[in-house]
């Protein structure tokens, strides 16, 4: 499953690999080097693999279910900041024209009076990355796609972290959802984007 390309059934039924060969197109075009290439492996519904790869940073994600997550060589853990007011979260903010932006600015604005700040990287698989190293407390965006959320699944979980869709789910790619941190700031974030205007 690609995102240029569609999807291309697999031969024994049992393997799909999810691809984005340019992870933040819109950055590239503009010379901001926060891209990358994102790939993962799922194995009868499951991601058993990933990787994500910033060639601008020289730096490569991977993880694999049960092996953990690295950064090049470097083991990858989650940021361990137990309250929302001190961290820093990443999302995605939606285009004109696609998305709920009067539901997404609700959100937004609830995440902002929480937290120490938010930061909008233009790339979800850098931004998991980011989520799985610790660089970002946690992340949350809608409008996902398989492709773009794969990899990154899987380097949250190894990393020790938590991953749902927006109702607390595992539906990420029917919801097309995402919201990721260590435990308890998924908890936190999953609460403050719910809150009523």
């Amino acid at each position: 499953l690609m995102e240029e390309s569609g999807e291309i059934e697999s031969k024994d039924g049992q393997h799909r690999w999810l691809v984005d060969p340019l992870d933040g197109t819109t950055n590239f075009l503009h010379g901001i080097p926060v891209f990358a290439v994102s790939i993962a492996l799922e194995r009868q519904g499951q991601i058993v693999a990933g990787v994500i790869y910033n060639p601008a940073m020289d730096e490569l994600y991977t993880a694999e279910r049960g092996g953990g997550a690295f950064l090049n060589d470097r083991r990858l853990r989650v940021a361990s900041r137990n309250k929302l007011v001190d961290s820093v979260i990443g999302t995605g903010i939606p285009h004109l024209g696609r998305g709920h932006h009067g539901h997404y600015l609700v959100e937004l604005r609830n995440v902002m009076a929480e937290t120490a700040g938010i930061r909008r990287m233009g790339a979800v698989a850098l931004d998991l990355a980011y989520v799985a190293g610790g660089r970002l407390d946690g992340f949350w965006e809608d409008g996902m796609h398989p492709w773009d959320l794969g990899a990154g699944i899987l380097m949250v979980r190894e990393a020790g972290g938590f991953v749902s869709d927006k109702n607390g789910g595992q539906d990420m790619f029917t919801n097309h959802s995402i919201v990721a941190g260590n435990e308890t700031i998924h908890g936190a974030l999953l609460k403050t984007i719910k809150k009523p205007i």
